[in-house]
């Protein structure tokens, strides 16, 4: 096994589009600090910046096969990071505008509690769609929590399982929840 903290970019890329995930590591270990300082000094919002970063390397993991074409790793990485941060941007100056049409149109307190309500019900609705969608034991897991208030004690219990499966699931459900309803306040189709 090769030590990957000296290999070039050039051979974790070769690795990578083999699926090693070693390999993948080491190329996250790498650039995700510089990644995340690139689009920071963009965007100045550093949760935005963190998600646009961790979709970039999720996304080069979903392309790694197709990553052979590359030949230096940096300029890739820079490149599709600004890309991101452009689109970002641009999405930004969509939605402000778009938000203050609405809030030229919703001048009246009717129409802002009829838009309120209406966006309300959506939100509810892509929410429940998320949690249907979870794998049946996190979704059961997190119905549990969230919906019955039990607390993870009782959750374990009901369900034979240790206190820190019932957590991981959790968390991991929450993960997956942040990551849509992100995905459906910035208006990417998932």
């Amino acid at each position: 096994m090769p030590d990957y903290k000296t290999l070039s970019d050039f051979d974790l890329l070769h690795h990578l589009s083999l699926g090693d995930s070693i390999a993948y590591t080491e190329i996250y270990e790498r650039y995700y600090y510089l990644m995340l300082v690139f689009a920071y000094k963009k965007l100045r919002d550093e949760d935005l910046a963190k998600d646009s970063i961790q979709e970039l390397f999720a996304n080069l993991w979903e392309k790694r096969a197709t990553l052979t074409s590359v030949n230096h790793l940096a300029s890739y990485l820079f490149t599709a990071t600004r890309n991101r941060v452009f689109d970002l941007i641009s999405h930004h100056h969509v939605k402000s505008k778009y938000i203050q049409s609405i809030a030229d149109y919703s001048n009246t307190t009717h129409n802002a509690q009829t838009d309120y309500l209406v966006r309300e019900k959506q939100l509810k609705a892509y929410i429940e769609k998320a949690i249907n969608e979870l794998p049946s034991k996190m979704r059961e897991i997190f119905e549990l929590s969230r919906k019955s208030d039990l607390t993870y004690k009782e959750i374990a219990e009901k369900l034979s399982v240790s206190e820190r499966t019932v957590n991981n699931q959790i968390s991991n459900a929450l993960k997956r929840l942040r990551t849509k309803l992100l995905k459906i306040v910035l208006g990417i189709s998932f």
